[in-house]
């Protein structure tokens, strides 16, 4: 047995090994947690102790030319949740009050409360009145709101597949948006703020605030006036032929601005269809750009400043026509059973004879007509910068036969996109000069500081201006002319050019093999002595009886023309032997016409026009037939039963001046008929009025005013002698 003191000393030497080992073991754990560690727990500890919020930055505008604007972020507001701020007793409850609120699942709401998540975005692009809600629940320092933003579009479907639209993210997904989202998006911010244990925000925690860079706005080239007229023409005509789809654009002929383009049906950016991404990718294709298809007529514009500018045609060319021609063995036939006869370059222009073009794309030969074909743009994107712009299809030229050459001289052979020919109608009438298409104008950083500014760019003369002024005649006549093909595109008081179109679809064939489907398109330019603005319509696959574009888009453009012009500041202009045929019109009967049909005729006899409902033909008009209207009223065509019997309240127009008259009674949906007159240098007032103020009428009647000052006493007389007074 050891000695007492013995003992004790190996346990003291035990005792002390054992301290030692654990001051060591102790050491080194400092040392890592202090030397290697130190970076990251000191970041842990600060992440514990503060809050980072993203402050969202604002993403940029985009504006017509004229500052209309068409995309904005308008405030709204995303659900913040702190989960180790929400006691655990409470979660249920606030998972259940949020999910209720906000439309979300349950379980899923609770599964975010209960995370061990520092912050978690519940929500986003909440409306304010569901903030309002949430607030007065009183659901405690673990659920709160921040500022958010979400993308409206002013204008609906306006300039919808141009536009695009966002994520619920905020960021571009389709057409301009999603091109200039760099722009766009800007850079965002964030605030750190302390916190004490339980993540609550301290009252005066030290805060680092990195404000957010606003994103650049974009501005246009487009009109938003140019574009409703366009779509509202376009739907109209969708609607009324049952089409496929129908396409428009508006350029200005002497910059390459790009004013207005639509494909109908469209789509509401602000809903796009997401849930169906079949119907949602067809809606959205901007079919301008990216779809390409044979001319027909329209490209003899094309044909025509080419044949003139080599001198391989001359003014005073002769032509002839026996209803077809023969190129090595194979007849090509004209549209015409039997021909034109012997004819002019400017009757074989205005009858759109098919051999007549055939012969001037021969007499140029394949090597000078592919130059001209390549000078105007065609085989090649024009580079607008709009997304998804086809080049086109032309085939390559040592592949190219005589028979070929003949059949591009008149449109077929050779597919474009609709950008691609107005751009090149463009040039045809505005002296000669390609310009380069655009779209975007300016992008202006969140200071007002110009970032980017496009200016019109011409890229190369294609025809001398000699050439285009003779072309710019020639497509006069096609619209001018009594029996032109274009004659439904005119407007009274204006010069007005162009050319129409029809082509099959090489690609369509039904179940038995049968080739089927049309195009239907007008392009006119106006005014045609001095072009501003050049447009194209095509309809694709109208379901009409003998569907023809000189009865179906020459109208459509001519009375698209009709609103745009005077908007530009282009008065009518008339002889005085005009202006006294104008001062009445008797209207004629258009009940069972095909609305636009009736709607060209109206146009060209001096009266504006309104289709009412979606049917083939109209069932009722007003005024009726018979009835005199002064130069420049309205006639109303019913297409639909359900609407043929509108009427509206008469407004007072008694004491008024005849100018506020007019002006009242028209925008009630009313014509106007002015009688009776004043002694010279007296005022014109209305005395009288039939029917009187307040009471209904048929939309489109005629209201009655009398300026006479007789005409009062008068009336107050028979009406004494009615009463036997």
């Amino acid at each position: 047995m050891d000695a007492p003191g013995v003992s004790n000393k190996k346990r003291l030497k035990i005792m002390l090994g054992i301290i030692c080992g654990l001051f060591f073991v102790l050491s080194i754990r400092l040392v890592k947690i202090m030397v290697i560690d130190g970076d990251e727990l000191a970041g842990r500890a600060e992440s514990q102790q503060t809050r980072n919020t993203m402050l969202s930055a604002t993403r940029g505008k985009i504006l017509d030319s004229t500052g209309v604007v068409l995309a904005r972020n308008a405030t709204a507001y995303k659900i913040v949740v702190w989960p180790k701020s929400i006691k655990t007793d409470e979660r249920e409850r606030v998972a259940r009050e949020l999910s209720n609120l906000l439309g979300m699942d349950y379980a899923k709401v609770l599964e975010r409360v209960s995370s061990n998540k520092q912050e978690i975005i519940l929500a986003r692009q909440v409306e304010r009145d569901v903030v309002d809600k949430i607030e007065a629940m009183k659901l405690g320092n673990g659920v709160g709101t921040a500022i958010d933003t979400k993308r409206y579009y002013s204008a609906g479907s306006l300039f919808s597949q141009l536009l695009g639209f966002t994520t619920v993210d905020g960021e571009g997904q389709a057409g301009l948006e999603q091109k200039y989202d760099k722009y766009l998006a800007g850079k965002d911010g964030r605030m750190v703020t302390e916190t004490d244990a339980r993540s609550n925000a301290l009252a005066y925690g030290v805060q680092e605030l990195i404000p957010a860079t606003d994103g650049d706005d974009i501005v246009l080239t487009t009109d938003a006036v140019m574009q409703s007229a366009l779509e509202k023409a376009c739907k109209e005509t969708l609607e009324v032929n049952k089409a496929i789809s129908v396409q428009g654009i508006i350029m200005d002929c002497t910059t390459g601005e790009i004013k207005a383009l639509t494909t109908q049906p469209d789509f509401d950016p602000n809903s796009p269809p997401r849930s169906d991404m079949a119907l949602l990718n067809s809606l959205m294709r901007n079919r301008v750009v990216t779809d390409s298809y044979e001319p027909g007529s329209t490209f003899k514009l094309i044909t025509l400043a080419a044949a003139l500018d080599s001198k391989s045609v001359t003014a005073d060319t002769g032509f002839s026509c026996d209803g077809s021609c023969i190129v090595n063995g194979e007849r090509i036939k004209c549209w015409k059973h039997g021909g034109h006869g012997s004819q002019t370059l400017y009757k074989a222009v205005q009858n759109s004879c098919n051999p007549s073009f055939v012969r001037m794309a021969l007499s140029m030969g394949t090597e000078t007509f592919y130059d001209y074909i390549y000078s105007f743009g065609f085989g090649s994107s024009t580079g607008s910068g709009i997304t998804g712009e086809s080049a086109g299809i032309v085939t390559h030229q040592k592949y190219i036969t005589d028979n070929t050459l003949a059949r591009i001289g008149f449109g077929q052979s050779i597919a474009v996109t609709p950008l691609q020919l107005v751009t090149a109608v463009s040039a045809a009438v505005n002296g000669g000069n390609l310009m380069q298409p655009y779209v975007v104008k300016q992008i202006i950083d969140s200071d007002r500081n110009i970032v980017e500014t496009t200016e019109p760019t011409v890229k190369r003369q294609v025809i001398s201006e000699q050439t285009s002024q003779k072309v710019c005649y020639l497509g006069e006549q096609v619209v001018a002319g009594g029996d032109a093909s274009g004659r439904n595109a005119a407007i009274p008081g204006y010069r007005i050019g162009g050319k129409t179109g029809t082509s099959e679809k090489l690609d369509n064939f039904d179940e038995n093999g049968i080739q089927y489907g049309n195009i239907l398109s007008f392009v006119g330019f106006a005014p045609a002595d001095d072009p501003k603005i050049a447009v194209l319509v095509a309809l694709d696959e109208p379901v009409v009886g003998n569907a023809q574009s000189s009865t179906i888009a020459a109208p459509v453009v001519g009375a698209m023309l009709e609103d745009i012009l005077p908007y530009l500041g282009y008065e009518p202009s008339f002889t005085d032997a005009q202006k006294e045929e104008q001062e009445e019109v008797t209207v004629k009967n258009y009940v069972t016409a095909k609305p636009h049909e009736a709607q060209a005729t109206i146009r060209a006899a001096g009266l504006k026009t309104e289709i009412v409902g979606q049917g083939k033909y109209v069932l009722k008009q007003v005024p009726e037939a018979g009835k005199t209207l002064p130069y420049g009223g309205t006639v109303i065509l019913y297409t639909d039963e359900n609407e043929a019997n509108s009427s509206g309240t008469v407004p007072d127009v008694l004491g008024r001046s005849v100018s506020d008259a007019n002006q009242l009674i028209t925008n009630a949906g009313f014509n106007i008929n002015i009688v009776g007159s004043v002694p010279e240098g007296a005022e014109e007032v209305v005395v009288t009025q039939d029917p009187p103020p307040g009471s209904s009428a048929e939309t489109g009647s005629i209201i009655t005013v009398n300026i006479d000052p007789e005409a009062e006493q008068q009336q107050q007389q028979q009406e004494g002698q009615a009463t036997g007074q």
